[in-house]
């Protein structure tokens, strides 16, 4: 059997000229990265009224057995293609830190794969570096300010401002910064997050154009004075630069599948720790260019397809048609109880047991007021006993359930699921945000909470509830909020596997990103650095004697 990045490596890729011509852009709106990858200036696209369809790929919730959201969002594009449907796919970048660490790339999988995978894997167009570099300029000129005399009179206590690095690195979560002298600075504690992390690809993600992306990088937060007022980044001057540094990375990449679907691959916040969707910039442009198009939210439902609802599509104006909610038998068994490594023997039963995650989301997905349809992504050894069990919970839950087999086959394995979205899209769509902005933001952590997650409560000690009332008397109480807790479980507890209900979110600590628009809620003992594995990924990544990359997944 062939590896992701073997079938990658044998496809004969089309020009991405090629590819930008079939998806109706002109060639003056393309700027080439090489043959196969391109950035597109949106500046140079013909204004058009057409709107195509919005259709996200969501899932249960991840463990170790494997889902295959991303596989499936490509294998569906490439279906909705093949099925005579102008489609395109609108997909986030994948980060170095689990490239290295252990989740991997997010290209897809066997025939069902964003190409060149080694290129979209690892730098790219080089997008998340110029986020790091802006974020990290911001906190240069912080400590920079503070030296020179600190004319904004920042109470050194208080800023909140952290550096960003695009890599698992749990020694960089607290540091001691600006030892070694008056000449170095002033000392104080601070840290570094993961750059997926940061208020500034946030941004970036949410932002409707270049000056929109200016306007949003100025209202950033950094710290207080010692009144307590907020201190900006436009009160810096630090917003101009950090827009220059930007302005290419907030074009969208143009990449292809192994079947020529046009992608655009921009941007990519984690859903566990952030808002978890691709760009707003990206999908309003694939909108205008094809009737489909096909994204996706990272993690489970829970996190993912919350925040694009409660957060992207609310700041967006966008209205999705129908969703798409990847479960495996493999995954259900898992959350059944099974262990991994007798996951290969058949149990109707353990399905049955873990099925109940699987009816949550979809519970979750249609209280938003949007169609769902399951997407069984097929693993070999699935009998049909456990694959007819899927069905039986779908149709419990009023919806239809497709086996499908695009890692095998590509597009041609998700035909039939592509006839269910595009006839679930056709119908009006009821979509709703969950919550209402008028609503203050802890009942608005209650609610996702308690209707999301199936907590009898959300719960925080006096000093954050007193953060939360700070933010709502500065004027962001409108702001939608963005959950940071594990992605394994509905519950803060990443072992409580199923469908625990009962149970309570312990909010540790909130972050007000003033630029981007929410308020984080960082719940349980989530990282927003995360550490590499006991044995990261990195060790077996490396060039074979022929030159080429091995190990990369």
């Amino acid at each position: 059997m062939l590896t992701d990045i073997a079938i990658s490596r044998a496809a004969t890729l089309q020009p991405i000229g090629a590819i930008a011509a079939a998806a109706g852009i002109p060639p003056e709106a393309v700027e080439p990265y090489g043959h196969h990858k391109a950035k597109i200036d949106l500046a140079a696209l013909p204004a058009t009224a057409h709107q195509g369809k919005l259709i996200l790929v969501t899932a249960i919730n991840p463990t170790p057995a494997g889902e295959g959201k991303s596989t499936t969002s490509v294998g569906l594009a490439d279906a909705l293609n093949r099925t005579g449907r102008k489609a395109m796919l609108a997909l986030r970048e994948p980060s170095l830190g689990p490239c290295f660490g252990t989740k991997g790339g997010a290209t897809g999988g066997g025939y069902a794969q964003v190409v060149p995978m080694e290129d979209i894997n690892l730098h790219f167009t080089g997008d998340f570096h110029a986020i790091t570099s802006a974020h990290n300029l911001l906190a240069a000129m912080i400590d920079n300010h503070v030296h020179w005399g600190n004319a904004l009179d920042i109470d050194v206590r208080r800023i909140v401002w952290r550096r960003v690095l695009d890599m698992n690195d749990r020694a960089l979560r607290d540091i001691a910064q600006s030892l070694g002298g008056p000449a170095n600075g002033y000392p104080r504690e601070s840290g570094f997050d993961i750059t997926v992390a940061s208020e500034v690809m946030a941004i970036l993600c949410l932002a409707s154009d270049l000056h929109d992306l200016e306007a949003r990088l100025g209202r950033i937060v950094v710290a207080y004075t010692r009144g307590k007022q907020p201190v900006t980044a436009r009160d810096l001057k630090a917003d101009g630069a950090m827009a220059v540094l930007l302005a290419q990375a907030i074009k969208p990449n143009l990449v292809q599948t192994l079947e020529g679907t046009p992608a655009f691959v921009h941007g990519g916040p984690f859903a566990n720790i952030a808002h978890g969707c691709n760009s707003v910039i990206a999908t309003r442009a694939a909108l205008g260019l094809a009737d489909y198009v096909v994204t996706e939210a990272g993690f489970g439902a829970d996190l993912g397809a919350e925040k694009f609802f409660d957060i992207k599509c609310r700041q967006a104006g966008l209205k999705p048609a129908a969703a798409v909610i990847v479960a495996t038998v493999r995954a259900l068994k898992m959350n059944g109880g099974i262990a991994k490594a007798d996951l290969g023997a058949p149990d109707a039963e353990a399905v049955r047991r873990g099925g109940v995650n699987l009816a949550r989301h979809i519970e979750n997905v249609r209280a938003f007021g949007v169609p769902v349809v399951v997407a069984i992504n097929r693993f070999d050894g699935d009998t049909p006993e456990e694959v007819a069990v899927i069905h039986e919970i779908a149709e419990h839950q009023g919806c239809e359930a497709v086996l499908c087999s695009h890692w095998a086959e590509g597009g041609a394995g998700a035909v039939e699921l592509a006839d269910k979205v595009a006839a679930l899209a056709e119908h009006p769509s009821q979509f709703a945000p969950l919550y209402a902005d008028d609503l203050s933001l802890f009942d608005k952590i209650n609610t996702v909470a308690t209707r999301i997650y199936r907590a009898e409560e959300a719960v925080a000690e006096p000093s954050v509830l007193a953060q939360l009332a700070r933010f709502e008397a500065a004027g962001f109480g409108h702001l939608p909020v963005c959950m940071a807790k594990t992605q394994y479980s509905f519950s803060t507890d990443p072992a409580k596997l199923g469908a625990p209900t009962g149970h309570v979110v312990p909010v540790r600590e909130v972050r007000l990103s003033a630029g981007a628009g929410f308020v984080v809620a960082i719940c349980g003992e989530i990282m927003t650095m995360p550490g590499l594995p006991r044995v990261p990924a990195a060790e077996g990544i490396r060039f074979g004697a022929g030159g080429e990359i091995e190990g990369l997944f």
